[in-house]
């Protein structure tokens, strides 16, 4: 592969304009912020703050041109008009100075100056930042996305609720400094499976009464500990032992503590780099742009328009080489014990046993009401599954935390992803949402290919809820598509119209929920 000298990196996606200069390490960085007089983002007053300042910001950084090596700039995601202002001057370089071009995935970017800066290898990431809340894994030649925000990025989420406290732009490190002083009141906690939504929390703690501070407080807590739990859930379906949080939100103090406790608890290593590399910046940049380039990978300057909404799927990594995969799970019906995300199950003499594990990073009263709640909320569910139809375990004893439940033998859905199997499920999934139930957690684990009759028995029914909304029917999908995206990226085109047939025989408002979980899909988070 052909090795490249310095490299110039152009970050532009949002408020932060950066430019840096990289070599076989760090060389140089700079930053002109744009910062709103009041309220968000405006993007045309970012962008002709970006074109403000981009001359001075590369003289900076440009004190010998003749050494530059290519040009990266941020192609998105991102705001049009400040990705356009980054990409025009990119190219008038790249041209002037006769060098490579190439456009780089700013969510990749985070990862990849996050693995620089930390020496971390094969991570779970959760990407935290204003516009983005992405669980992000490399599986088979691209970074999949193994969960994330429904609505919007967790940054503007915290934003908008500093806003309606006139806290000044950004306002995650002043909810930050008030929650010091709180104490927790209840607030929504919105996980679908391995996705998860912030509006409503929002919503609820803009209008809740209880003081500020507690408030304050109560968000971070809700907020990060949903972040934290679809973490967990992504480490254990791809079976993976190292966590890295990137993104401008990773610099909270309670986010890295939660997510350290977590990894501490399931005996894996957490990862977080220092300040300059946690935020938007050119070094993530011309790093990655390094990375890229000596793989192989250039645009045309015609071909390098910018992409606002471009996702971290869409990258073929043409600079990793390692297959990593997701870890092969052992046949249940042959387990004494099984550690998921959320709960233990325990397996003697065909009955399996499923106990809530308490989480350390949670507050106390919110983890107790969660473990709870999906407790009751199962059993009752579980039940009313089977008088829809839908294979599941029979039950035969509820505590607290804890359902006893009939072992099924058979296969992991996840060890046995046939056309056939997919399509059988798709059957069973479509009886549940004809029940007026959806599974929250609609994964491939979740899933089992019984011994004999060959039928899909669901499982894990500890997110699932009593629902006719189209939307939630959507997310459930999106939640398994997404799981066959990331597990079996060669085949899932097939294993999802494999699905989708068997869906349709038994759901009779199939293709309107497909239709939304494509909707579901496109949705941009830049909102």
């Amino acid at each position: 592969m052909p090795v490249f000298g310095q490299i110039l990196g152009i970050e532009g996606t949002a408020w932060n304009l950066s430019a840096a200069l990289f070599n076989r390490d760090l060389v140089c960085l700079t930053s002109r912020p744009y910062s709103p007089a009041q309220g968000g983002i405006h993007p045309r007053e970012a962008a002709q703050h970006h074109a403000s300042a981009m001359k001075e910001l590369l003289g900076s950084v440009l004190k010998e041109p003749e050494k530059i090596d290519g040009i990266a700039f941020s192609q998105g995601p991102g705001l049009g008009p400040c990705l356009r202002t980054v990409a025009t001057a990119a190219r008038s370089l790249a041209l002037a100075l006769d060098v490579p071009l190439v456009g780089v995935n700013h969510c990749i970017a985070h990862v990849e100056i996050g693995c620089f800066a930390t020496g971390c290898k094969d991570p779970i990431v959760l990407y935290a930042s204003g516009a983005n809340t992405q669980v992000i894994g490399y599986l088979n030649g691209r970074y999949r996305i193994f969960g994330e925000t429904l609505d919007v990025g967790i940054g503007n989420a915290l934003d908008k609720f500093a806003r309606a406290k006139n806290f000044p732009h950004p306002g995650g490190p002043h909810i930050e400094a008030q929650a010091k002083e709180g104490r927790y009141v209840e607030l929504p906690y919105t996980v679908k499976g391995m996705d998860l939504a912030f509006s409503g929390l929002v919503s609820a703690a803009k209008d809740h009464k209880a003081p500020l501070p507690d408030v304050c407080y109560s968000l971070q807590e809700t907020a990060f500990a949903m972040c934290v739990e679809v973490t967990e859930r992504a480490m254990s379906l791809a079976g993976k032992n190292e966590v890295l949080l990137v993104g401008g939100v990773g610099a909270n103090r309670r986010l890295q503590e939660m997510l350290r406790i977590m990894c501490e608890d399931r005996g894996a290593e957490f990862f977080v780099p220092e300040q300059k590399y946690l935020g938007d910046n050119g070094a993530m940049i011309a790093y990655t742009g390094k990375l890229m380039l000596e793989s192989g990978t250039s645009l045309a300057i015609e071909s390098s328009r910018i992409n606002p909404s471009f996702r971290s799927d869409e990258v073929e990594v043409t600079w990793r080489q390692d297959t990593s995969g997701p870890a092969t799970n052992p046949d249940p019906s042959h387990l004494t014990e099984r550690r998921g995300a959320e709960a233990v199950v325990t397996f003697c003499k065909g009955v399996a046993k499923k106990r809530r594990i308490a989480k350390r990073y949670r507050v106390t009263a919110l983890d107790k009401r969660l473990i709870a709640e999906r407790t009751r909320a199962e059993a009752r569910l579980i039940h009313a599954a089977r008088r829809g139809g839908v294979p599941t375990p029979v039950m035969s004893d509820i505590t607290e935390d804890t359902i006893a439940m009939e072992q099924v033998p058979g296969t992991l859905l996840t060890d046995d992803l046939s056309k056939k199997n997919i399509r059988e499920a798709g059957r069973m999934i479509g009886l549940l949402h004809s029940a007026g139930i959806i599974h929250g957690d609609l994964t491939t684990n979740n899933l089992i290919v019984r011994e004999g009759d060959r039928k899909c028995v669901l499982i894990d029914f500890g997110l699932a809820q009593a629902t006719q909304e189209i939307e939630q029917r959507g997310v459930d999908i999106h939640v398994l598509f997404q799981t066959l995206k990331s597990t079996a990226p060669d085949r899932s085109d097939d294993l999802k119209a494999a699905f989708t047939e068997g869906y349709a025989e038994t759901f009779p408002c199939a293709d309107e929920v497909i239709a939304r979980e494509h909707e579901i899909e496109l949705r941009g988070r830049y909102l």
